[in-house]
């Protein structure tokens, strides 16, 4: 068994929807933008093994900073407004390990 973990970055994005009318990652977007994530880490070649891999993830409970994502193996958690936030974190932190401040929560 190795101790080299399965991928270099795993990052998860809420995409939980709430019944109750309390604020949710779902109702923001957060479907589109973890598909338009995904398919532009595929874009760039850093899918798969030892490299990034995107999820989907049910409640993270910070839907009312959200949508939220959160980036490990730093736990870095961020929100976002559109898919231009989401290249920023894809090319400052998942490509180039700078976390993005701005975006930052």
């Amino acid at each position: 068994m190795s101790d080299t973990p399965y991928y270099d970055k795993h990052v998860f994005f809420c995409i939980n929807a709430r019944e109750d009318g309390r604020p949710c990652c779902a109702e923001r977007g957060a479907l589109a933008a973890q598909k338009h994530a995904k398919s532009r880490i595929k874009q760039l070649g850093l899918n798969g093994h030892e490299k990034i891999r995107i999820n989907q993830a049910g409640c993270l409970d910070r839907c009312e900073e959200g949508p939220v994502l959160v980036v490990y193996p730093e736990g870095t958690w961020y929100t976002y407004i559109d898919n231009s936030d989401i290249d920023e974190i894809i090319d400052s932190h998942l490509v180039g390990g700078k976390v993005v401040e701005r975006l930052k929560i």
